[in-house]
C-alpha cells in the first residue's frame, strides 16, 4: 500500500495489533522502571495510539517499520490541527520515549525521531489587572457580615503576597505572624519561604480575626485560616467563585481568575521598581527564567525609562 502525505491525524481505526503488543510494553516500561505517573502514563498511550492508526493508514505495519519520513508526516499532521503547543510536544515527547524503548530493547536499530524538530512554545502572557481594577475589586465586598470580612482578607492577602491558590486554600492560622507582618510557606516540593504581607492586608486579616472568623467557626473546626460556612477550609473552588463574584461586583467584566492576583502582584511590583529576585524568592520560583516572563507583561515601565534617560529624548 502507497504511504499517503495526506493521511489524517486522528483516524478513528482501532490500534494494529502489531503496534499495540510493542505499545503495552513500553507502557510497562515507563510504569516499572521509570516510574512515570498514571496520568502521564495514560496521556502517552493514548497520544501513541493516535500515531500508530496515523502511521498504520500510510501502510506502515508496526512500530519496528517507522521510517523518520512516517513520524515526520504524522507530526506535520497534528501541526495543521488545533493542538496546543504543549500537547504537540508532549505527544512528540512520547514518541521520542518509545523510540528510544525500541531500541534500548533493540527491537530496532536506529531512533526513527531522531531528526523531529519540536515546536516552539510561545509562553502565553499572564492574565493581570490595572491598579485601578484590583483597587474596585478590594473595595468590593461590603458590609461587616463575617463573609464579607473574610472575602475581604483573602482578596488584600491575595494580592499583597502574591500566594498561590493551593497555598491561600491551605492556609492556618499557624503560619501567619501579624505582629511582624509575614507568612510562613511550604510551596512546591515542600520548599519553606518567608513571604511579607502589607499594612492593609495586615489590618483586614486582624479585622477577619476578631470580627469574621470567630462567627464561622464551628465545633470541629481545626487551624484552617480561610473558612466557609460550615467551619472548614475554603476550596479551591470556592476561592475561584470568591474572585468571580467580586470581580463581577467591581465591575470587571473580563473572565477573572484567582491566578490573575497573583500574577498583579509580580506585575505590580515589578512596574513599580522592585528586583526581579526578590519578586522571584516572594513568589517560591525556583527558576529566575520562570519570574522573567513578568518583564514582558508590562511595557510601560520601560517605555518611561526610555523616555527619561535616553540622551536623544533630552531637550537641548
Amino acid at each position: 500500500m502507497p504511504r499517503s502525505s495526506t493521511t489524517r491525524a486522528h483516524p478513528t481505526r482501532e490500534v494494529p495489533r502489531a503496534f499495540a503488543n510493542d505499545l503495552d510494553a513500553f507502557i510497562a516500561y515507563i510504569d516499572l522502571e521509570r516510574g512515570l505517573s498514571r496520568h502521564t502514563q495514560s496521556n502517552y498511550r493514548r497520544d501513541l495510539e493516535q500515531a500508530a492508526v496515523f502511521l498504520a493508514n500510510r501502510g506502515v505495519t508496526g512500530w519496528r517499520a517507522v521510517g523518520r519520513a512516517d513520524a515526520a508526516g504524522w507530526v506535520q499532521a497534528l501541526s495543521r490541527g488545533r493542538y496546543a503547543v504543549t500537547s504537540l510536544s508532549r505527544k512528540l515527547s512520547a514518541l521520542r520515549m518509545l523510540a528510544r524503548f525500541l531500541v534500548r530493547e533493540k527491537l530496532r536499530e536506529d531512533d526513527f525521531t531522531a531528526l523531529l524538530v519540536s515546536p516552539k512554545q510561545r509562553r502565553r502572557m499572564p492574565a493581570t489587572l490595572s491598579e485601578t481594577e484590583v483597587g474596585r475589586l478590594m473595595a468590593a465586598p461590603q458590609g461587616g457580615e463575617p463573609r464579607a470580612l473574610r472575602d475581604r482578607a483573602l482578596l488584600e492577602l491575595f494580592y499583597s503576597s502574591g500566594l498561590r491558590v493551593s497555598e491561600l486554600a491551605a492556609l492556618t492560622l499557624q503560619q501567619v505572624d501579624l505582629e511582624h507582618g509575614f507568612i510562613r510557606l511550604f510551596g512546591k516540593g515542600s520548599k519553606e519561604r518567608v513571604v511579607p504581607v502589607g499594612s492593609r492586608a495586615v489590618a483586614a486579616l486582624e479585622t477577619y480575626l476578631v470580627s469574621g472568623r470567630p462567627h464561622l467557626v464551628k465545633p470541629r473546626t481545626g487551624s484552617q485560616f480561610f473558612l466557609n460556612p460550615r467551619g472548614t477550609a475554603l476550596s479551591r473552588v470556592g476561592l475561584w467563585m470568591i474572585v468571580k463574584e467580586h470581580a463581577r461586583r467591581a465591575g470587571i467584566t473580563r473572565n477573572v481568575k484567582p491566578h490573575a492576583l497573583r500574577h498583579s502582584f509580580a506585575t505590580h511590583l515589578l512596574t513599580g521598581g522592585a528586583d526581579l529576585r526578590a519578586i522571584q524568592e516572594m513568589l517560591g520560583h525556583a527558576s529566575i527564567s520562570t519570574t522573567q516572563i513578568y518583564t514582558a507583561v508590562e511595557p510601560r515601565r520601560l517605555l518611561e525609562q526610555h523616555e527619561k534617560f535616553h540622551p536623544r529624548n533630552r531637550e537641548g
